[in-house]
This record gives structure tokens, sequence and C-alpha cells, in this order.
């Protein structure tokens, strides 16, 4: 695709004075300058709209305002403040990179794409992201907002997501993106995808790029970007201990390797073919901790979506029967009482059940909970 030196012009002159009377307010654009608040960002809004993300995004800099201390802070402590954001190996990468960062370079985070890229986490999307806003470099960025805008603009109908169209697209990004203002620019063309651009009805009446957009000259812009069919969403049947000794619960921690590494849970897992609830509970934590329990009333069942599949969970009042407990298949255990459990870093679905703990009877004393019912 052939843009000429005059036409990338015309079309960042476009954005950009659009841009400036039309910005969003956004928390790390008033200190737009700092690469670690926009490193930080930019990682939270992965996968994570806007207005979630600001409250997530003001916490995390408060707890770790520079990149020193998020690299001396324990990951637990990174973890915890994460909580509730999703996509947990953001957390660590941000943890990692940002000891990469103190240990390579001084603590000053890189300013170019290319080794932006050696670090931890960071893609070709949040390195061009952060090179552009914060260090001025005339690099593009391609997330989704941005490629809605670019294939309705210049009515690109394949798949975005294959290889070949991917490839298009980074070139055609890079020969628009201009060497004054890129940062600008990019935010532009994601602020544009983000409000007006938007995947249902956009408002192409109120676009600047009105006047050359091809899919608004056909009429095609619901039809554009191309999707792909959606595959069938796993369900997976969850079941999990609540299992106390006394006056104390057991909670075990996810190796770093797995999906929501580095998180407590209530110890189970994934039901097999044949076998009963309460039989899956127990297996899984012989399995797990190496220790008998037995297995009381349903506390309570939890539906929960993760980006390609989903669960129910069903989490039951268990007592320790026996045994010593050892790290089999987790990284640890530990006791503790009910009213501690908010000092870990727990996923969603058991923060739920923790919240109907927590309820019940003076913040956590044990007694009739939610018996078997959906929270």
């Amino acid at each position: 695709m052939k843009i000429t030196k005059p036409f990338a012009r015309r079309f960042a002159t476009r954005l950009l004075n659009w841009y400036a009377s039309h910005k969003r307010d956004l928390p790390w654009r008033r200190d737009a300058h700092d690469p670690y608040r926009v490193w930080i960002s930019e990682t939270l809004l992965q996968q994570t709209q806007v207005k979630t993300v600001i409250p997530y995004y003001q916490r995390f800099l408060t707890r770790f305002p520079t990149v020193q201390v998020l690299a001396a802070a324990r990951l637990d402590d990174v973890l915890k403040t994460w909580e509730g954001a999703g996509y947990y190996a953001r957390a660590r990468n941000l943890h990692r990179a940002a000891q990469e960062i103190v240990a390579r370079f001084g603590g000053h985070i890189p300013s170019t794409v290319e080794v932006l890229l050696t670090l931890p986490g960071i893609g070709r999307y949040t390195a061009g992201a952060v090179a552009s806003i914060a260090f001025n470099r005339a690099t593009p960025v391609l997330d989704g907002n941005v490629i809605r805008v670019l294939c309705r603009y210049f009515n690109i109908s394949a798949d975005p997501k294959s290889a070949a169209t991917r490839q298009l697209l980074d070139e055609l990004a890079a020969k628009l993106v201009p060497h004054e203002q890129p940062g600008d620019y990019n935010q532009a063309l994601m602020d544009l995808g983000a409000t007006i651009c938007a995947p249902q009805q956009p408002a192409c009446a109120a676009c600047p790029l009105q006047r050359g957009c091809a899919a608004r000259r056909l009429g095609i812009q619901q039809q554009l970007p191309a999707r792909r069919k959606k595959k069938i969403v796993p369900h997976y049947q969850i079941a999990v201990g609540i299992i106390w000794k006394r006056n104390k619960l057991l909670i075990a921690k996810r190796f770093a390797r797995d999906l929501l590494g580095g998180l407590w849970e209530f110890p189970g897992g994934h039901q097999e073919k044949g076998e009963s609830l309460r039989q899956c509970v127990r297996r899984e934590v012989r399995e797990e901790l190496g220790i008998e329990i037995a297995v009381g009333k349903e506390f309570a069942v939890v539906e929960h979506g993760y980006s390609h599949f989903r669960i129910t969970m069903h989490a039951f009042e268990c007592e320790y029967a026996g045994g010593r407990p050892k790290a089999l298949g987790c990284a640890d255990y530990t006791w503790v009482s009910a009213r501690a459990l908010s000092e870990y870093a727990f996923p969603a679905a058991n923060r739920r059940v923790i919240e109907s703990l927590l309820e019940r009877n003076g913040q956590g004393s044990r007694g009739a909970g939610a018996q078997g019912r959906k929270i």
C-alpha cells in the first residue's frame, strides 16, 4: 500500500488537531514524559478498559511510585496490590522487568523499542507506546483500537490476526507515524478508536478522518475489521476445600509458572470423569498437600470466566483429618485465620468465597454459611 509523505502529513495533522481538543483526561497523561508511569499504564491497559484501569493505576503508583521501589518489593506485595486487575502475568513481568531495569540500566527505563523488547513482558505494542509517548520516538503502536481505525480507513478486509495482515498493518502504521509529536499521534489514534471509531455504531459524522475513510464511503463500517468465528469456550467443574483446623484455614500458593501464578487459593482442582465433587476435593488435596480431610457441606458455588475458558467452582467446608502438609502440588502453604485472608492475593473466584466467609457471624468465625448458594 503506497503512502506518500504529503498524505501521511495530512493524515497526522487531522488527527493531532482533533486530539488537541478532544483527548481524554487520563491520569497517566498528566505526566506523559515519565516513562515509568507510561509503562505501568500501558501494561494495565492490555485487555482491560480504561475506566477499569484508573483505580488500579492509582493504587499501584501509590504503592510503587518508582521503578526502584517496584524492583525492591516482594512479589507477594506486587500481586496483592494488583489483585482484581486480572491477567496476573502482567504483574509478575512488571516486577521482573523492574529488577532488570535497575540491574542492567541503573534504574533508567530504556528509550528505544529494540532495548525495551528485551525486558520481560514488553511486546511490540508496549515498547512502541513507551518509546513514542515518553521519549518522542517516531515508532508506531498497534492495539485493537488502532487496528480498527486502519482497517476501516484503508478498507483492509483480511483477518487482522493473520500473519500477513498483521505485517501489512505494521508497515502501514510505520509509514504514517510522524516524526513530530509521535506520542500524541499514537494516543490520538487510540482515542479515536476508543471514542469515535467504536466497534459498534461508530460516530462517523464526528470523525476527523471521515472524508478519506473507505469503509464509510462503502457503508461497511460494521463489517470491519474482519472477525474470526468464536471458538467454543470450555467449561470446567472445580472443587475446592475450605479446610479448617480449629480456627485456622489452610491455603496454598500456586506455582509461578502456572495460570494465576504466585496467587493463593483454597486447595482443589478439576473434577475428573466419574468422580463426585466431594471425591474430587479429597483427591486434589491429597495430591496437592499430602493430607486427609473430611468433606462437609457445600458452602458456595461460583461461576467465573477467564479469557479462554469458564469454571463453576464448588467450595466445600472441610475438616483437617490427618497427615503433615507438604507442598507437593503447590509452591507453598500456610494456616491462617479467616481475618488474615485479606492480607493475601487471591484469584477473583476465591475472593468471592472469602467475602461470604467474612460476612458470616462476625468476620470469619465458624458457623452457618452460604450452604451451596451461588455467589
